[in-house]
């Protein structure tokens, strides 16, 4: 009985001893002494310190959604010299009440990173060699058509929550902490789709999101976006500028271009985007999309 004790006396004591030395370089890279808060406080929840899809700026709506109902696949690709990443997502958008709500479900089902040893030690990351992969936040939006097709504007109001499932906080990557935003979008359309029709939309709203600083758990934004978008048959071609501005300063003030072209089918859809971070948001991306469309709830 003696013997059993020392054995597993001494196995926790080689385990304790390796799970301290495992995290030791990230200890002494950072200065991290006993008694010092834990790693989770070293994390930046802003989105110059977390991966592309972490808080991401919220696709600038125009003022009106179509009658349709649609599920879309997308695969993204994320140029960044320091922290290279893909993956995969999917966005489900069903309208009822004759167009005038609508409800829209997406997110990140997997996301491959491969970052190098600067940008880990510049997002705190405890993850060693920068490389693997991860599941995405799941977002849930509801949209209110106000007004559509009068002489006044086209508006939108959405409103919109993030839920904490998003993983490889360790890694720097999510920020395993919930956020929601609404906004209200407004366009006019000029012209015919016949012909060419043209159609300028702008957006402004608030975004909030917690964070891990035990002061001020909780960082502000004002979201906005403006944008222009030319229609002829079944083809769209728009372009936007779109950010929003945290309070805190802290990489909480991402800027970005957006270009985005789609081509729609009877039954379907392709789309092609590029966006071109400008600010605390510093990726370029390029994404296409697969769009299967049926029949919208009346």
């Amino acid at each position: 009985m003696r013997k059993l004790f020392l054995f597993v006396l001494f196995a926790v004591l080689s385990f304790s001893s390796f799970a301290e030395e495992d995290w030791g370089w990230w200890n002494e890279l950072h200065g991290w002494k006993t008694g010092m808060p834990g790693w989770r406080n070293w994390i930046i929840i802003s989105p110059a310190y977390l991966g592309p899809n972490a808080l991401p700026v919220p696709e600038v709506k125009k003022g009106f959604f179509l009658n349709e109902s649609e599920f879309a696949l997308t695969a993204s690709t994320h140029f960044h010299s320091g922290d290279p990443t893909q993956d995969i997502s999917g966005r489900l958008f069903i309208p009822f009440a004759k167009g005038k709500i609508a409800v829209e479900m997406y997110g990140v089902m997997m996301e491959h990173y491969a970052y190098t040893e600067e940008i880990r030690n510049e997002r705190f990351s405890r993850d060693k060699d920068g490389k693997g992969a991860a599941i995405g936040d799941f977002y849930f939006s509801t949209l209110i058509q106000l007004t559509r097709d009068r002489k006044f504007p086209n508006t939108l109001f959405r409103m919109a929550l993030r839920t904490a499932s998003g993983g490889k906080l360790d890694a720097a990557r999510y920020s395993d902490a919930p956020g929601y935003f609404f906004d209200v979008s407004s366009s006019k359309d000029f012209g015919t789709r016949e012909s060419l029709l043209f159609r300028p939309y702008g957006m402004i709203g608030f975004y909030s999101w917690q964070t891990n600083d035990e002061l001020m758990l909780q960082n502000d934004a004002l979201l906005y976006g403006l944008g222009t978008e030319w229609e002829h048959n079944s083809w769209r071609l728009g372009a936007s500028w779109s950010g929003y501005h945290g309070y805190k300063n802290t990489g909480d003030r991402p800027m970005q271009l957006n270009f985005d072209l789609r081509k729609d089918f009877s039954k379907s859809a392709i789309s092609l985007q590029y966006q071109h971070g400008l600010h605390d948001w510093l990726y370029k991306t390029l994404r296409f999309s697969f769009i299967w469309k049926f029949n919208a709830v009346k």
